[in-house]
Formats: structure tokens, C-alpha cells, sequence
């Protein structure tokens, strides 16, 4: 009788960077684009996801939190955002995050839905003459995807994403709205 080999599960290849979307980043967005891939890699993910790039702009961007109603809701969306990385994004493991929307590019280690976000950032920045990606432009684009799996973190958190992303439309970036 032969006893089964135990199977080590393999271990990730690392996300590569993305360097036509992140030439393009702020230094504080790059360094949300750089957790987000520390985050995907460690949670066992090939690519960086819109939960990865929303967890990371939550603990990073003060701008991105005030967009919240207020700490209650930051909490709870912090705190859903810590139970899929401890386990709830388990469901999510091993599968690309593809929202419907085609990506204006392709980026090896982005999900289709990263891109079409951080897309929607860029023109976002674009229509207010800026070059660069800031905080609120990606949040803005991020809750504007019904489909991704950053709103359906947002749902679970009980943040209404279409609010979100009617009231960051009218508001100036970095001129941060906030009704809490």
C-alpha cells in the first residue's frame, strides 16, 4: 500500500510591478500601491485585487477615511477589510477579481477590475489637469465599480458605494467631503 504524498501548496510568485499605471502615482499612491501588493502576496494572491488596493488606501490615506461618514463607518469598513485577510478572502483565493468593465491596458500582477480603477483614477486626476493619482481619485473610481470586490467590502460594511461615489464626484480632491 503506498501512503499519499502530502502536497505543500505552492508558494505565490511574487506580484510584479506595474510600472506604466504606477510612473504615473503620487509617492504616497505608490506607497498604497506597494502595500496592497505586500498584502495580495501575503494573502496568496497572483494579483493585486480593488480589496487590496481599498484596504491599503484606508490605513494609508487620511483624505480617503475622511470620505467615510465619520469613524464608526471607517471602523467598520477597517474591520471587514481585517476578516477578509484573516480569512473571509479565502472564497477570492486563486481567482481574478474581473468586474465586466475591459481595462483601458493590461498589467501583469493587476486584476482587470485594478485597472479599469486605477484607470478611472488617472482620467479622474486628468480632468482636473493633474498627471498624478491621488487618494480620492482611486476611492472615487473604486466605488463607482458596482462589481468589484472593493464594494462588495464596502456593502458588507454597510457603506452605501454609489453615495460614495456621487458625493466624491462633486468634490474637489483633497478638499475631502465628510458628513459624520
Amino acid at each position: 500500500m503506498h501512503l499519499p504524498i502530502p502536497r505543500v501548496p505552492a508558494v505565490p510568485a511574487p506580484v510584479p510591478a506595474a510600472p506604466d499605471l504606477e510612473a504615473r502615482l503620487t509617492d504616497e499612491m505608490a506607497s498604497v500601491v506597494a502595500g496592497a501588493r505586500r498584502r495580495a502576496l501575503r494573502d496568496g494572491d497572483r494579483q493585486i485585487d480593488t480589496a487590496h488596493l481599498l484596504h491599503s488606501l484606508m490605513e494609508t490615506d487620511p483624505e480617503v477615511r475622511a470620505a467615510f461618514d465619520g469613524a464608526p463607518q471607517v471602523a467598520r469598513v477597517l474591520g471587514y477589510l481585517v476578516q477578509r485577510s484573516i480569512g473571509y478572502g479565502l472564497r477570492w483565493q486563486g481567482s481574478v477579481e474581473d468586474s465586466g468593465a475591459l481595462p483601458l491596458l493590461t498589467q501583469p500582477g493587476w486584476s482587470p477590475a485594478a485597472v479599469t480603477a486605477m484607470e478611472g483614477a488617472l482620467a479622474r486626476a486628468g480632468a482636473r489637469g493633474e498627471i498624478r493619482v491621488g487618494g480620492t481619485d482611486l476611492l472615487a473610481a473604486l466605488a463607482a465599480d458596482p462589481e468589484c470586490r472593493a464594494v462588495e467590502v464596502l456593502d458588507h460594511a454597510g457603506v452605501d458605494a454609489g453615495e460614495l461615489a456621487a458625493r466624491l464626484a462633486q468634490a474637489p480632491p483633497s478638499r475631502q467631503v465628510s458628513q459624520g
